[in-house]
């Protein structure tokens, strides 16, 4: 069996390299791709070749092949149909942390299946919607908490829409893009610029992957406020204002991290579980709205600087369509 995949070979190149497929064993399934994700902040790391050597092993997908810098194929939001495998998934759809390739192998157990009420469009949210969930768990949220979430990407709106799925919360989403206003409101959030962002927040995360938005995290934090770090930067240094007033508010600086669950179900939830609850998390149909075909698999190396360039316009979640 052949198949093609998207390989990043240098910095800002990608290209589609064919490979011989081995016969299924018994504990794996073959997924045919109907729909694979971008996401956007680890992928343009990936393809500018930032990702620090202190992360590499840190930062390998599940199934992803080749080292960083380059040549590497990446990529963890595919979903498809199984073609052959265990009689229990065989002939489904399933969601997949597997790279953008148009059919592959992977072990059955990794193969979660997809909810009938959730389009194949929206199932590949489901890395951003496990990510969002895995930050929820580190934010324990309370009811009537006031809640700043900093940055309108993928991680950042699916965050505010399970806030403001809690009685007493409404959030606010803070972003540079006044665009994204209507995606905030119809997900039931509030939304404002930087400059208007209300201060005092009890609860802030941070989703911009910028400096300026974790000081500006710090700036509208309350008494004892916590605040939830849910970006990575890569290997840029980030410059914070840890004097000012940071101890005498007695302020928490959380990292939250989607490789580990968090500490508040560890052990209680496997990862398998999580992104089982993820997936049903999708069956809303609102979250339409935060993706959207934008290219075609046979176009993705062409399109894919463009699509992951900083400041693009395109939905949060971009969507790759193999059919």
């Amino acid at each position: 069996m052949k198949a093609r995949a998207l390989w990043i070979v240098a910095p800002g190149l990608a290209e589609l390299r064919e490979e011989a497929l081995q016969p299924c064993a018994a504990d794996q399934a073959l997924v045919r791709t109907r729909a694979t994700a971008l996401s956007r902040g680890t992928e343009r790391l990936v393809l500018e070749g930032r990702v620090p050597v202190s992360q590499h092993a840190a930062m390998r997908a599940p199934l992803m092949a080749g080292d960083f810098p380059h040549p590497v194929k990446y990529g963890y939001c595919a979903m498809g149909v199984v073609e052959d495998g265990p009689p229990g998934l065989r002939g489904g759809r399933v969601f997949v942390l597997h790279p953008h390739q148009d059919l592959f192998l992977a072990p059955a157990s990794m193969c979660i299946p997809v909810p009938e009420a959730v389009p194949d469009h929206r199932a590949v949210l489901a890395a951003n919607m496990e990510t969002a969930l895995n930050i929820l768990w580190d934010a324990r949220p309370l009811p009537g908490e006031r809640v700043l979430v900093i940055g309108a990407g993928a991680v950042g709106l699916l965050a505010a829409a399970l806030l403001a799925r809690m009685p007493g919360i409404r959030p606010t989403v803070v972003d540079l893009d006044p665009g994204r206003a209507a995606l905030a409101e119809c997900l039931g959030a509030r939304f404002a610029r930087p400059e208007e962002a209300p201060g005092e927040q009890e609860l802030i995360i941070h989703a911009s992957a910028s400096a300026a938005g974790l000081q500006l995290a710090l700036d509208r934090a309350g008494f004892e406020a916590r605040i939830v770090e849910a970006s990575w930067h890569g290997d840029r240094a980030v410059p914070l204002p840890l004097g000012e007033a940071f101890h005498a508010r007695r302020l928490s600086l959380l990292s939250s991290q989607v490789g580990a669950v968090a500490p508040a179900m560890r052990g209680r939830r496997s990862h398998a579980e999580r992104l089982a609850l993820a997936l049903e998390l999708l069956e809303d149909p609102r979250l339409d709205a935060l993706c959207a075909p934008v290219a075609r698999f046979e176009d993705l190396p062409a399109a894919l600087p463009g699509l992951l360039a900083a400041g693009a316009v395109a939905p949060p979640c971009p969507v790759i369509t193999y059919t």
